[in-house]
């Protein structure tokens, strides 16, 4: 009951500096050349920082330890894309002042961002220096995370949050590409450790958090660190919501409040993979193009707003949705079918929290995630939050696991990164 107790008064006291935020101006305070890459960018390895400034985060909650947190810096360091190339990519770093509250050093946590949307006005790390951005009529944005980032410093975890590759950077927002994905969250904790000055060592445990595209980045990190970031002190990975099978989440979401999101895909996939571009291309119709176009330079909310409870079958030539298409065009379809997670075991444990009746990411596909991987010999702990259908198609039935299941996460992150053994719902 303490817990719950000190968790609500912190999360009233976040709340409280948000609405005070949103009533300020919104005119962005980020300095705009340092979202522009060193050109040619710099010899360096995965991790390497090319540049870093410090900042005052918005929110900012005194306490007994002082300001919570005690500071944050934006960073930009090299990653790699989808093929291996070199590309800069840019994530906010958290200092926490709280004591840490577990056993052992004090760990660091990667927070791999829900969907923000596809222009870099919507990156977290300049949503951050904010909270609110908003440019008439429809350019609106609220830097969400905040809520789950400062939920994990209250708790003495150091919190770095990548904005992904393209997401405020230069090129097109990588949305839900695995591997460019799961290189952004685990370069991440690199670039921290790389920081001058910084107490994260390679002795600190590291944590991997995220839901809904933060899920399925984190789930795509854990079971790629052993191969790409071996040098990385993993303990756990908290992946909520994660869409692990773009096929069944392009299905489930047409139609709905969040049809719009499938644009972000779709776009990824043409900038990442130039073999589909002849396929996309054929089968846009110039409604759709347009549609595509616009949605690569918005936030969620005029997305939403804009193409929200309409299908993608308006976007295309002959009336076949973007699922239909999935299974039509060979370069999409082979695309899209090397996106699946699962295939590889995690080396470290991970908890999957699903909304039975999720209206976004599909319970049945988080549910087959958590089999592969125990299939695979990996510690899973698949946990499904049984909320009936609310509103379905206007994401309620996604959003609300997050919350609901929020304190059963932080706990399992805790302890794991305290080292103390992980359950697993694994038979075997």
């Amino acid at each position: 009951m303490a817990t719950i107790s000190r968790w609500t008064r912190r999360a009233a006291a976040v709340l409280g500096a948000c609405l005070a935020a949103a009533t300020v101006g919104t005119a962005s305070a980020t300095p705009a050349d340092f979202y522009q890459a060193p050109a040619p960018l710099p010899a360096g390895g995965p991790g390497d920082v090319l540049k870093a400034e410090p900042f005052a985060p918005t929110l900012s909650v005194r306490n007994q330890a002082g300001p919570w947190p005690s500071g944050a810096k934006r960073i930009m360091y090299h990653s790699t894309d989808a093929h291996g190339s070199p590309v800069a990519t840019t994530a906010t770093y958290f200092d926490a002042s709280m004591p840490w509250t577990g056993d052992g050093p004090r760990p660091l946590v990667v927070l791999a961002p829900g969907t923000q949307g596809q222009g870099d006005q919507c990156a977290p790390s300049k949503l951050f220096t904010d909270i609110v951005h908003y440019s008439p009529p429809l350019d609106f944005a609220v830097e969400y995370e905040v809520t789950q980032a400062y939920a994990l410093l209250e708790r003495g975890m150091d919190v770095v949050v990548t904005d992904y590759e393209g997401l405020g950077t230069d090129g097109v927002h990588s949305y839900t590409d695995r591997r460019a994905q799961a290189h952004a969250v685990l370069d991440a904790a690199r670039a921290v450790k790389a920081l001058p000055g910084i107490r994260i060592g390679d002795d600190n445990p590291i944590g991997l958090w995220g839901y809904s595209q933060g899920g399925g980045a984190v789930a795509a990190a854990a079971e790629m660190q052993a191969s790409y970031a071996p040098d990385l002190n993993v303990r756990g990975t908290f992946a909520g919501g994660p869409p692990a099978d773009l096929r069944a989440v392009a299905a489930a979401i047409d139609g709905g409040l969040a049809t719009g999101l499938l644009g972000y895909a779709v776009n990824s996939i043409y900038a990442g993979y130039p073999e589909t571009r002849a396929e996309i291309d054929g089968a846009l119709s110039p409604v759709g193009r347009r549609v595509l176009d616009d949605i690569a330079n918005q936030c969620v909310p005029e997305t939403l707003a804009r193409y929200g409870l309409h299908r993608t079958s308006e976007w295309t030539r002959d009336g076949r949705s973007v699922a239909e298409l999935i299974d039509a065009l060979p370069a999409v379809r082979a695309v899209v079918d090397e996106q699946r997670i699962g295939r590889s075991a995690p080396r470290s444990p991970v908890l999957i929290v699903q909304g039975r009746n999720d209206d976004l990411i599909p319970h049945a596909q988080a549910e087959r995630l958590a089999a592969d991987w125990c299939a695979l010999g990996a510690t899973v702990d698949f946990s499904t939050e049984e909320i009936p259908p609310i509103a379905p198609g206007f994401v309620v039935g996604h959003g609300l696991p997050m919350a609901t299941g929020m304190l059963r996460a932080l706990d399992w992150m805790t302890d794991r990164l305290a080292g103390a053994p992980a359950p697993s719902t694994c038979t075997r």
